[in-house]
């Protein structure tokens, strides 16, 4: 029971902020509209239309008003506020698909336009698309491959978006949602969410940080920043950071420990939670393994602060110059909206203004499905070609600690993992000793890398509810 209730919780947490309370319905009405998407509206006959009128009025035959009617073969619309999609749709109490549940299309279809919505309204710091993009060479798999096959069926059965397989320097899978299932929102330009993969991808920037000498190595301490002072994070190395292990275990576990203001660490800035939330005074206890949302955060804004004004020439190295990725990348950013919005149960501050110097940075980030490859495809080139990134890369494998966990899922990517290695999951089943590293996030957003023979698996999906241990672990430690 105990092990059941840590996946919820996991799961539940990794995503970006989302507000229970939001209603995106109409939204999603209105964008079915736009774009013309009718199969999915209702077609319903105009009773008593008033065409004269400056906005088209629209009536059922009860009188009562419609959004959208179906008159004289054509879409009409109406200014009423009553939604009409012929979708069914199961709406959640909270924000997102809870762990677990097993929603059916309709329902996965709502959710995945409103994740991305609800992200679309932060701000952003990131690359935009190089202008010489990588150019994948591909050598597909024969449609008998098992492993193909199995990829497929799940393509059309469970809520995966993507499924990129990279090997021998060529892409040998390359699998995207059907139109008729998720395609008529998710494309191959698709910027979508990481989750809890962008953990990893703030480590991968902060590598990059201290190979151009803007922090000096792992065992870099933290007493160079004014947000630090009189809190549990002052003075700690660096590595403590990566590794999830700085002692916070009393004012943290996935979330903050507070019934004061929301738990959901993206939801207010770092000086927020260090100056005035749990984090205030803290005292650091033993050091331990304890994954911790806000820890990312605190990193990627650390990052920047010790970057000196150049923050952005660090990410376009990484992303344009490196990745060379083929659309935008991001970081999302927290700004005033954001805050305001999030914080109507906040009795500490309900809103205040969000300075770049306060950290809004959040390890959540966005990018084509591509173009995560090509972001791990870096990753490997590093590692192979031993570069000072590649070197750092080696170093947090190196300094790797055990998860402690008292339980053990290899069905489940985050507990299948038996170690940690700076905001990198490895020692998966079966693979130890290889030099195998992943990132995993909400929803089965997984990326797996196998350093020693150059194999790299990236899946998008809007739940977990694939079979992660035969579609990413199998694939990555046997090749099939």
């Amino acid at each position: 029971m105990k092990k059941i209730l840590l996946i919820i919780i996991l799961q539940f947490l990794c995503i970006s902020h989302l507000y229970a309370d939001d209603n995106f319905e109409d939204e999603f009405t209105e964008w079915l509209i736009k774009n013309d998407h009718t199969q999915y509206l209702k077609q319903n006959e105009c009773y008593g239309c008033d065409v004269n009128t400056a906005t088209l009025k629209c009536f059922d035959k009860d009188g009562e008003p419609k959004k959208q009617c179906w008159m004289h073969g054509k879409w009409r619309r109406s200014n009423s506020e009553s939604n009409e999609h012929n979708l069914d749709i199961n709406f959640f109490k909270s924000a997102e698909i809870p762990w677990g549940t097993k929603p059916n299309r309709d329902t996965l279809l709502y959710y995945l336009f409103r994740y991305l919505e609800i992200e679309n309204q932060s701000d952003r710091a990131g690359s935009k698309a190089s202008k010489n993009p990588y150019k994948f060479e591909i050598s597909l798999r024969s449609d008998d491959d098992k492993t193909l096959k199995k990829v497929r069926k799940a393509m059309n059965k469970t809520s995966i978006l993507s499924y990129l397989l990279y090997e021998d320097g060529k892409i040998t899978i390359d699998e995207i949602t059907p139109k008729d299932r998720f395609g008529i929102i998710y494309k191959d330009d698709t910027q979508y969410t990481s989750a809890s993969v962008g953990k990893s991808l703030v480590s991968y920037v902060t590598g990059h940080a201290v190979c151009k000498g803007y922090i000096n190595g792992v065992d870099h301490r933290l007493n160079d920043w004014p947000l630090l002072e009189n809190t549990l994070f002052y003075d700690q190395k660096l590595i403590n950071l990566l590794n999830m292990a700085t002692g916070h275990h009393k004012y943290a576990d996935f979330n903050l420990k507070t019934n004061k203001y929301p738990t959901n660490a993206n939801k207010n800035t770092v000086e927020f939670h260090l100056k005035k939330g749990v984090f205030k005074n803290s005292k650091k206890a033993k050091n331990k393994y304890q994954y911790t949302n806000f820890l990312s955060n605190l990193l990627i804004n650390y990052v920047w602060f010790k970057s000196e004004g150049k923050f952005q020439d660090l990410l376009d190295e990484i992303f344009v110059d490196k990745a060379k990725i083929e659309h935008d990348a991001w970081f999302l950013k927290m700004n005033d909206r954001n805050v305001k919005m999030n914080n109507r149960n906040n009795t500490i501050l309900k809103e205040y203004e969000v300075k770049d110097e306060d950290g809004p940075l959040r390890y959540s980030f966005r990018a084509s499905r591509y173009d995560y490859l090509r972001i791990a495809k870096a990753m490997l080139d590093d590692w192979q070609n031993d570069t000072c990134v590649g070197k750092y890369l080696k170093t947090i494998r190196e300094l790797r600690i055990p998860k402690n966990h008292k339980w053990k899922d290899e069905k489940s990517h985050d507990l299948n993992s038996k170690a940690y290695a700076g905001k990198f999951h490895t020692n998966y089943s079966g693979m130890a000793k290889r030099n195998v590293m992943g990132m995993s996030g909400y929803g089965g957003q997984s990326i797996m890398i196998d350093f020693d023979k150059g194999r790299i698996n990236v899946i998008n999906s809007i739940h977990t509810d694939y079979n992660w241990k035969k579609l990413a672990h199998s694939v990555i430690k046997k090749g099939k």
